[in-house]
């Protein structure tokens, strides 16, 4: 099977070189055709007419719209299909279509064709395919035949289309153009008139580089640089035709710019009052320009600029010596910043007035004595000829090149005294100067506000001739020592004004010179009259404070001061005392401290002119502190437990601040400061154990001081007593001894305690040891009902609960079954109680458990057992015990075991 292909005729393109980069795909080997299995290799190359950039990746576009990335700008093609591929920083190549075939045979061409190009047409076989010859066609013709032994065949392009334009000329504005400026390249050729309608396609080729084929016949560099050198060619084509012509090549060499930038003056020397137009000359530097001109400024870090503009001139309409100087200016563009050379503007200017003065000034002129004409001007461009006269008689004629005065130097003598002179001249018209005469002797008066003159006050030294030639020299003294100098150019006097102060006391003169010598004046003699200053009040020893007793020298002391002068010290306003100072301008006051030389002090000091008082001193004298004294304050008479009893130190006399502290039996109870004086407290809770000594101290830094010793006695308020009856019997008859006993658990003695029955008062007694008290009764019948008992130790009284008491008229009996726990009567008889038997009390209000008892019951037991002498105490005889249940409410209902008690003792 045989593979046809078309070959195609392209043609560059033409008009202006694209802006951006486009890539460009190459072919290894360069068919577009071949068989499955062969290899292609794509090359990817992006090219530009300046330095090419290193590329860093490739992107390619492969069949299926696949892409791909690589480093490397080749690429390895096994797969029929379109290839693009785009180099870094540029477009996409154009499209090239690949072919794989299975065919037996196939022809191969190059994908691009040029007009007259030398074509390499190769028609292939497989391997295994053997071939005698092999036939070319074009459009079905035959064109040749080709021996069996060919490979290749060359092939002479040619088209019909040769004969619509002839081929291009390339034409530049300038093919030997100056960096920076613009250059346009233009492709000429023309249709033929057969075909008018055609369209013309043009793009412009530098080797290995090319512009997109566009209408335009032009492309143009702005602005074209040196790397643009080179040769050049360029391409035609007709829309929509394959056939393209190509130029002749055209050399462009690009020319490396020469800058300069100059200045010149005009006109080139310049007088004062003329315009001066200064021209910067601008080379090789592309526009826009802006053009800065300055001036030297060589004794600053900077110079002056002057004008910014576009425009290349500077004018200065009127001209002033102060214009003179050295000019440079500086051209700008986007790119370049360029300096002109220096150009020096020297202004021509008349010389002035010429001034005579004779160096140097303030020495004695006599015969022999060497003195120097020195004349001088303002301004004048140099160089300068000065001449020297004495009464119209030339001495010496000079030329300065370099300075504005020149001097003459001659030896006095008697001829040479009289009126001297001096001209300048620096071609403009010579100036002179006026004469110099010496001075006369001068005269010196004082100016100030009063008759009298104060220390403060403002004088006025006046020194003044009555003829001399300025300038003259003026020169006031003070004893000899000279005050001011001072030059005097327009007028015959001269003033010096100051401040007075003591020491401008004294003679004065004054002394006046222009040349010929110094001239004084007489003397004139100043009193200053000083009025005291503010006077210095000083404590010795320093310091500001001191003990009692202590010696201490007050000093009242003034820095200025007219004598006499009366210092008075003061303590708190109060006048201690006023001494009299005639020579010397300090006084002092000395005594012996006590406590009450606290406070402040100051002195005064008057000459007659108005005292004066010093700042004022605090002294503090410190005082040791006296024995304190020591306060209980309770709230009460008595010291109750829980009061809060205030402990007060304090002490008598002693300067602050002064630490107190509290002690109780030499124990450290706490310690306050008073900081302005006066006693301090401590506030203590009272506690049983609270009783005892009480002492305090005083500190203030000057020794500690202790109180005398105050005891005391923290009563404690009785408690709720508890009244206990004590009988002989559970069931009590009339005739039975009850012991009434009432007992507070705590309580300071004595204590006082009163026994009701019925509320009635029975009895008090008191108790001195703290125990409880007892009241015996012998029972009646009247004794049955409430008991209760009272204890006061004048705290308040408290009362204990009632207890309630029931006699019975005759013996009772035993009820066992009442009491199923009671002992058997018949087991023992008791006929006394032993002394050692202690139980608990029968009738009490003291309720261990805390219950409330909502009942009792007693029961009465006869003895009537006896007990052995041997085991045990001698039995009770014909005597009733008692047994008492008690049913507590919130306690168990079992009954609890009976309690025996002890009988009475009879009551006494």
């Amino acid at each position: 099977m045989l593979l046809w292909v078309s070959l195609l005729i392209l043609a560059p393109v033409g008009g202006q070189f694209a802006s951006e980069i486009k890539s460009v795909i190459s072919l290894h080997p360069p068919w577009t055709t071949l068989f499955q299995g062969e290899t292609v290799t794509l090359t990817c190359k992006a090219f530009q007419f300046n330095a090419p950039q290193k590329r860093k990746w490739y992107r390619w576009y492969l069949p299926g719209e696949i892409q791909s990335e690589t480093t490397e700008n080749t690429y390895e093609a096994r797969e029929s299909g379109g290839y693009k591929c785009q180099a870094q920083d540029s477009h996409s190549s154009d499209r090239v279509d690949l072919l794989f075939t299975a065919a037996s045979l196939i022809l191969q061409a190059p994908s691009d064709v040029f007009e007259a190009d030398s074509v390499v047409l190769r028609c292939q076989a497989k391997a295994n395919v053997i071939l005698n010859n092999m036939t070319l066609y074009k459009n079905g013709k035959v064109l040749q035949v080709l021996d069996k032994t060919s490979d290749f065949h060359i092939y002479q392009a040619s088209m019909k289309d040769n004969e619509l334009f002839p081929s291009p000329v390339l034409k530049a504005s300038s093919t030997q153009p100056t960096e920076g400026n613009t250059v346009t390249l233009t492709c000429e050729t023309q249709l033929s008139l057969q075909r008018p309608e055609s369209q013309l396609l043009f793009r412009f080729v530098k080797t290995s580089m090319w512009s997109e084929w566009k209408i335009s016949p032009e492309f143009q560099f702005s602005p074209i640089r040196r790397e643009n050198s080179g040769s050049y060619w360029c391409e035609a084509r007709r829309l929509n035709s394959l056939v393209q012509k190509q130029s002749q090549e055209l050399q462009i060499q690009v020319q490396e710019i020469v800058r300069d930038v100059r200045i010149h003056s005009h006109p080139e020397f310049v007088f004062e009052g003329q315009e001066l137009v200064l021209i910067c000359s601008v080379n090789g530097v592309p526009r826009p320009i802006t053009v800065s001109w300055y001036k030297k400024q060589p004794s600053l870090w900077k110079d002056r600029e002057l004008q910014t503009s576009s425009k290349t001139e500077f004018k200065v309409p009127v001209v002033q010596s102060s214009d003179a100087g050295e000019y440079y200016c500086i051209a700008r563009n986007g790119r370049f910043s360029l300096e002109s050379n220096l150009v020096i503007i020297s202004v021509k200017v008349p010389v002035s007035q010429p001034v005579l003065t004779l160096r140097p000034p303030g020495t004695w002129t006599l015969v022999r004595d060497k003195i120097s004409l020195q004349c001088e001007v303002q301004r004048g461009s140099l160089p300068i000829w000065y001449q020297f006269f004495h009464e119209d008689v030339l001495l010496m004629k000079t030329k300065s090149t370099s300075e504005r005065k020149m001097s003459h130097r001659l030896s006095l003598t008697e001829n040479h005294f009289g009126k001297y002179y001096c001209t300048a001249d620096n071609g403009l018209g010579p100036q002179r100067s006026e004469a110099v005469i010496p001075v006369s002797k001068p005269v010196l008066t004082f100016s100030s506000p009063g008759t009298r003159t104060f220390v403060g006050d403002k004088m006025s030294l006046q020194c003044e001739v009555q003829r001399g030639s300025l300038p003259i020299w003026y020169q006031f003294f003070h004893e000899d020592d000279l005050l001011k100098k001072r030059e005097a150019i327009s007028w015959i006097t001269e003033s010096y004004s100051f401040s007075l102060i003591a020491e401008h006391s004294g003679n004065y003169y004054c002394t006046a010179d222009n040349g010929f010598g110094p001239q004084r004046s007489e003397s004139i003699s100043l009193s200053v009259t000083v009025p005291v200053s503010q006077p210095v009040l000083t404590l010795s020893p320093p310091g500001t404070w001191t003990l009692v007793g202590n010696e201490v020298r007050l000093q009242c002391e003034v820095q200025r001061g007219s004598s006499p002068i009366w210092y008075q010290f003061f303590h708190e306003d109060v006048l201690l005392t006023r001494i009299e100072a005639t020579s010397w301008r300090t006084r002092s006051y000395s005594f012996s401290v006590t406590a009450e030389h606290s406070g402040n002090y100051y002195c005064t000091a008057d000459n007659g002119f108005g005292p004066q008082s010093s700042e004022t001193i605090n002294l503090s004298v410190i005082v040791p502190v006296s024995r304190p004294v020591l306060t209980l304050r309770p709230p009460r008479d008595q010291a109750v437990v829980g009061d809060v009893v205030e402990l007060h130190c304090e002490v008598q006399r002693g300067s602050p601040p002064i630490l107190y502290q509290f002690y109780h039996e030499d124990v450290t109870l706490g310690s306050s400061s008073s900081a302005s004086g006066g006693g301090a407290s401590f506030n203590l809770i009272l506690k049983t154990e609270h009783s005892g000594n009480y002492f305090c101290e005083a500190n203030n830094g000057q020794g500690v001081q202790r109180s005398y010793t105050v005891s005391l006695s923290v009563r404690v308020p009785v408690s709720r007593p508890v009244l206990t009856l004590r009988t002989a019997r559970a069931q009590v008859v009339v005739g039975d001894i009850l012991e009434l006993r009432c007992e507070a658990q705590r309580g300071s003695t004595p204590i006082l305690y009163w026994f009701y029955h019925n509320n009635i008062t029975l009895e008090t007694s008191t108790s001195h040891s703290g125990q409880g008290v007892s009241l015996n009764l012998s029972l009646t019948a009247d004794h049955s009902g409430t008991y209760s008992c009272e204890a006061d130790n004048g705290l308040g009284p408290q009362r204990s609960e009632a207890v309630t008491l029931s006699v019975m008229g005759g013996k009772p009996t035993v009820d066992s079954s009442r009491n199923p726990s009671a002992p058997d009567p018949q087991e023992s008889t008791y006929h006394n109680v032993p002394g050692w038997i202690e139980l608990q009390p029968v009738y009490s209000n003291v309720n261990p458990n805390r219950g409330e008892v909502v009942y009792s019951e007693v029961w009465s037991v006869k003895k009537e057992n006896k007990l052995t002498a041997a085991s045990e105490p001698e039995p009770f005889k014909n005597t009733d015990s008692c047994v008492i249940y008690s049913q507590v409410k919130g306690a168990s209902t079992t009954a609890s075991k009976p309690q025996f008690l002890d009988p009475l003792t009879p009551h006494r």
